[in-house]
C-alpha cells in the first residue's frame, strides 16, 4: 500500500497535485475515473485517486469520498491527503466532512492556498490575486460559481462541524478540539511553517488542500528522492484539445492563434449528436482533419464557438438538452476524436485543457492509469500512458491556470526539451 492516498475530485486536480510529488522523485500513480477500489490498486509510494465529485451532489460526493477514506483505513494508509480545488469549486465542505468522519480522526487542517499560483489565504478570505474568489472568474463559471470568499463559509453550506479560520502556524502547537481548522496562507513559507507545527505534533495523519500544500508535503513526509526531475525529450508538434470555457483559457487561444496556431473549432454538431464521428458525414470530415493536422505543427481543437457558445446553445435548446448534457457531449465528441488520433502522426505532443475533456479521452481508450513525469511550469503537468502499444506524453492544465502567453510559448518549451539534460534517452 502506498505510504500516502490522494484523494482528488477531478482529473486535473488529481494530476497537478500527485506531480508535486514526482517532482521529489516519488513514485506516483494516478487513477482515473469513479469506482475505483485500493484493492490491486498498484504498488507506489503515493496513490492519486481521482474520485470524480466535482460535479456531483454534495450527498453522492460525501459517500464517495467515505468509501474511498474507508478502505484506505482498512488497509492502513498512514496519511491521506483530500485534495480541493485551489479556486474553491466543487463539494468542499461535504467531502471534508467526509474525510473527518470516515477517517476516525476528530479534528482536520485544511490549507486551501495555493500562493505559487497566486491564490491565497488571508483572514479567512481566499483570494485570486487580488481579488476575493467569488468576485473573480471564478464566481461567474457557468458550471459551478463559486459563491463565497471566506472560507468558512463556504464549508459551512454543506458541512455541520465546527468550522474555524487561523492565521499560518509560526509558532506553538496547532488547536485542540475537533471539527476543520482552516489556515491562512500567503506565501510557500506560510504553508510549510504550518505543515512543520502540524508534522510535530503529529496532527498530518489526514489533512487537506490543493496542489500548494501537497508541494510541502513531500518534505514534511520524506518521500522521493528529493531532486528535480527534468522532461525528457517531447515531440515538437502540438495539438491542442480545448474543452475549457474559462476566460483565461479563450484569452491563451487568442494569443496563440495570432502567433501562427491553426485554430479549429467544432461545429455543434461535432459537439453534441451522438456518435457523430461514426456517421458517413463526419467520417468524411474526420478524415479531412486528420489530414490538415498531419500537416501542421501547431493545431488547436477548441468546443467554444466562434464569438461565443450562442450557436451551440440555441443547437441544445432546439433538442432539449440540458447543460450536463451539452458538457458530457462535448467530452464524449472529444474523447472519441484523440482516441483516434492518438497512434497516427497526426498527434505529436498533446495539450488538454479541462479535466473532463481528458478523462474522456482516456475513458474512450479504456486507459486507468497515468504517470505523472514532471511541470513543464506551474500548473502545467507533463504525463504519459500507454494505448495499443503506443506510449504518449500528454501535457494537461486546469481551464484557469497560466499565463496568457502560455500556449503561444508550448512549441519553444517543447524545442527545448532536445537541448537540456534529461533523465530518459528516447522521445516517446
Amino acid at each position: 500500500m502506498p505510504k500516502l492516498l490522494i484523494i482528488a475530485d477531478d482529473f486535473t486536480g488529481a494530476l497537478d497535485t500527485g506531480v508535486q510529488f514526482s517532482a521529489w522523485g516519488a513514485d506516483v500513480r494516478v487513477l482515473a475515473g469513479p469506482g475505483l477500489g485500493l484493492e490491486g490498486a498498484p504498488a507506489c509510494e503515493v496513490l492519486v485517486v481521482d474520485a470524480e465529485t466535482r460535479h456531483l451532489l454534495p450527498g453522492e460526493a460525501r459517500r464517495a469520498v467515505a468509501g474511498i477514506v474507508r478502505q484506505a483505513v482498512e488497509l492502513a494508509v498512514p496519511h491521506i491527503y483530500k485534495k480541493t480545488d485551489s479556486a474553491l469549486r466543487g463539494n468542499i465542505g461535504a467531502e471534508l466532512a467526509a474525510l473527518l468522519a470516515a477517517s476516525g480522526e476528530r479534528w482536520l487542517p485544511f490549507l486551501p492556498a495555493f500562493p505559487q499560483m497566486g491564490r491565497v489565504t488571508r483572514q479567512g478570505v481566499h483570494y485570486i490575486g487580488e481579488t476575493p474568489v467569488a468576485e473573480s472568474v471564478f464566481g461567474r463559471d457557468p458550471f459551478e460559481p463559486v459563491r463565497h470568499s471566506r472560507v468558512t463559509e463556504l464549508i459551512a453550506e454543506q458541512c455541520s462541524l465546527p468550522v474555524e479560520s487561523r492565521p499560518p502556524l509560526a509558532e506553538g502547537p496547532p488547536p485542540e478540539g475537533k471539527g476543520i481548522t482552516v489556515f491562512d496562507a500567503a506565501t510557500p513559507e506560510d504553508l510549510r511553517a504550518t505543515g512543520g507545527r502540524l508534522l510535530e505534533a503529529g496532527k498530518l495523519r489526514i489533512m487537506a488542500g490543493c496542489a500548494g500544500f501537497g508541494a510541502v508535503i513531500p518534505g514534511l513526509l520524506g518521500l522521493g528522492r528529493g531532486g528535480p526531475v527534468p522532461p525528457p525529450p517531447l515531440d515538437t508538434r502540438l495539438l491542442v484539445i480545448c474543452g475549457s470555457v474559462n476566460p483565461i483559457t479563450i484569452a491563451q487561444l487568442d494569443r496563440a492563434e495570432g502567433a501562427g496556431f491553426l485554430r479549429i473549432r467544432l461545429s455543434p454538431e461535432q459537439k453534441l449528436d451522438r456518435d457523430y464521428w461514426l456517421t458517413e458525414q463526419g467520417a468524411a470530415e474526420f478524415g479531412v482533419l486528420q489530414g490538415i493536422l498531419e500537416r501542421e505543427p501547431w493545431r488547436i481543437i477548441e468546443t467554444n464557438d466562434f464569438g461565443g457558445n450562442g450557436p451551440t446553445a440555441a443547437y441544445a435548446a432546439a433538442r432539449g438538452l440540458t447543460t450536463e448534457d451539452i458538457r458530457t457531449g462535448i467530452s464524449r465528441s472529444v474523447g472519441y476524436m484523440v482516441s483516434r488520433l492518438f497512434p497516427t502522426p497526426a498527434l505529436g505532443t498533446l495539450l488538454v485543457t479541462g479535466g473532463d475533456t481528458l478523462l474522456q479521452c482516456m475513458d474512450y481508450m479504456g486507459v486507468r492509469e497515468l504517470q505523472p513525469v514532471c511541470e513543464l511550469e506551474r500548473g502545467v503537468v507533463l504525463s504519459r500512458f500507454t494505448y495499443r502499444n503506443c506510449t504518449r506524453y500528454v501535457i494537461s492544465k486546469s481551464g484557469g491556470f497560466g499565463g496568457e502567453d502560455l500556449i503561444e510559448k508550448m512549441p519553444a518549451m517543447l524545442a527545448a526539451t532536445h537541448t537540456t539534460p534529461n533523465q530518459e534517452e528516447e522521445t516517446l
